[in-house]
């Protein structure tokens, strides 16, 4: 057995070390990557409208995204809607697969929550996925008069707050859990109890630790708690937001 004689009679160098592994076929194979985002489509593709914005209420600006959970025997998808000023999630539906179907089922909850048929002053911000690009979901968004921005390359900054949302989702709850979700329903239940502890109960420092809920009828701009870390590399400054 290799464990017997490993650093023992022999040491091999990593990189031979898993080539032995393969040979003997004890290797994982790596997972396919999981993409949520097909920008290669026929829809017209929209500018970005929310470079240098300054927010000062709800509905100001929504940042919608899909993010994949893991559920035993495969995976679901959580298709978000978050208020940027706010943090709160607005709209949100974890669904079997990445159809667009769901994608408007999130938005529309969103629009419900905000209690208008006028949405003129809101931007909805998005990466140039099929799902946010389709010819339903546009006309969504149109029939409230929502003007409609994405992102313009494939940086995850780009759409920085929809993607820590997701992070946090993640890290804060799905990865901490002791076993993958049996099924979707199962996924649904403890997720829809994580964006109500999100949204009601948990401080953030981008919103002066405040909980999402309370900043949401609030105007004025947040004040953000974090720390700004200066790191100097070859006499290059980087700023770091803490």
């Amino acid at each position: 057995m290799l464990c017997d004689i490993y650093g023992k009679e022999w040491m091999p160098g990593r990189d031979a070390f898993f080539n032995i592994l393969r040979k003997k076929k004890l290797m994982q194979r790596k997972p396919k990557p999981r993409h949520t985002t097909n920008s290669n489509h026929r829809f017209h593709k929209w500018k970005n409208l929310i470079r240098g914005i300054r927010l000062t209420h709800a509905n100001q600006l929504w940042v919608s995204d899909i993010t994949y959970i893991d559920i035993d025997g495969g995976c679901s998808y959580l298709h978000l809607v978050t208020d940027a000023y706010s943090k709160k999630i607005v709209g949100w539906r974890l669904a079997p697969s990445l159809s667009a179907t769901y994608t408007l089922s999130a938005l529309r909850m969103a629009i419900e929550q905000a209690g208008t048929d006028n949405l003129s002053g809101l931007i909805h911000h998005s990466d140039r996925g099929v799902q946010y690009c389709c010819d339903l979901y546009i006309e969504e968004l149109q029939k409230y008069g929502i003007k409609i921005s994405m992102t313009e390359d494939y940086k995850p900054t780009d759409n920085a707050i929809a993607e820590r949302v997701n992070g946090t989702i993640k890290t804060e709850h799905v990865y901490r859990q002791e076993h993958r979700f049996k099924n979707i329903e199962d996924a649904q239940q403890q997720i829809d109890r994580f964006i109500d502890f999100y949204n009601n109960h948990r401080p953030h420092m981008s919103i002066g630790n405040q909980v999402p809920k309370d900043a949401h009828i609030q105007t004025g701009e947040q004040k953000k708690l974090w720390k700004t870390k200066i790191y100097q590399n070859n006499d290059r400054s980087l700023q770091i937001n803490s």
